[in-house]
């Protein structure tokens, strides 16, 4: 990773209060910093380049879990649970990131101004990546930046540059699992649509018979499609998300467990307390307890 990516992300973190992550002026980039190793931290992606600019870390999906370090760059193409861990950081070299959330009506233009379309796969299996992160793409993460220093110049600049990285992940060795993303005739882009449903609706009984509908497939081929993507299944993405807005409720409305669990869509409280104890570690009152004497 370039020196200047370096020290353009480390100049914006010194000047900024608070704790990472920081938002922003510009629309879907945030900056990363972190000066010591982290705990694994529950959190949903969305559709983002996710880069390591300093350091190292490392995130899990389902199943599967992508390592990764400075120069390269975790490519997600849909909105799914998971959870990371920085791995490599100090006070003398802090782990620095830098995420970019994709704009997929830009890089649909984008992909329709090309004279040869990227192949795309056609299927859902790519549904994550890892990626070197250099040349003119590291080039744009740089000037997204430094546009910082200059936010009145934000408006007029940050969609061209949302274009051009548009352009380099479309042309790039990667760009047939990109214009998976981008194109709505997908079999990625059909089942990412189930998603959508599942996401607004995860706190009802979910039938796959209706996702795979909506995703115009059949039960099997849905099934499959969907664990290819997210590297989980349906019934396991639906429960991550209720478990996650349940710890949101008891963190930020402070919900007790019983009304947090009821809210998500569990019956039986003792069941979400044990579903809950597997994915965080803790029974819930126990964990949110210990992550508002953390925060406060």
């Amino acid at each position: 990773m370039s020196d200047a990516l370096i020290d353009a992300v480390t100049r914006y973190t010194d000047a900024q209060t608070g704790e990472s992550p920081f938002v922003t002026a510009v629309e879907g980039l945030t900056i990363l910093r972190s000066n010591q190793e982290t705990r694994p931290n529950h959190l949903i992606h969305k559709p983002a380049l996710c880069i390591v600019v300093q350091g190292a870390k490392w995130t899990t999906f389902g199943d599967r879990r992508f390592d990764y370090r400075a120069g390269q760059a975790l490519v997600v193409s849909v909105e799914t649970p998971a959870f990371g861990r920085v791995v490599e950081a100090s006070p003398e070299k802090p782990f620095l990131g830098v995420i970019i959330e994709f704009d997929l009506a830009t890089m649909r233009e984008v992909m329709e101004a090309l004279d040869t379309l990227p192949k795309s796969s056609g299927d859902a299996r790519s549904g994550v990546f890892v990626t070197n992160f250099d040349g003119p793409l590291g080039d744009c993460a740089l000037r997204m930046v430094r546009l910082l220093d200059t936010p009145n110049a934000i408006p007029m600049i940050y969609p061209l540059l949302m274009r051009e990285i548009s352009y380099w992940l479309l042309t790039g060795p990667r760009g047939g699992e990109i214009a998976g993303l981008a194109l709505s005739s997908s079999r990625s882009q059909r089942v990412i649509s189930a998603i959508h449903a599942l996401r607004e609706r995860f706190a009802e009984p979910v039938r796959i018979e209706d996702l795979a509908r909506t995703a115009q497939m059949s039960p099997s081929a849905f099934h499959r499609e969907f664990k290819a993507l997210t590297s989980m299944t349906p019934l396991q993405y639906q429960k991550q998300l209720r478990l996650l807005e349940a710890r949101r409720l008891m963190t930020t409305d402070t919900a007790n467990v019983e009304t947090a669990a009821f809210q998500v869509g569990y019956e039986s409280p003792s069941q979400f307390s044990r579903e809950y104890s597997r994915m965080f570690g803790a029974p819930p009152r126990r964990e949110v307890v210990a992550l508002k004497r953390a925060a406060s």
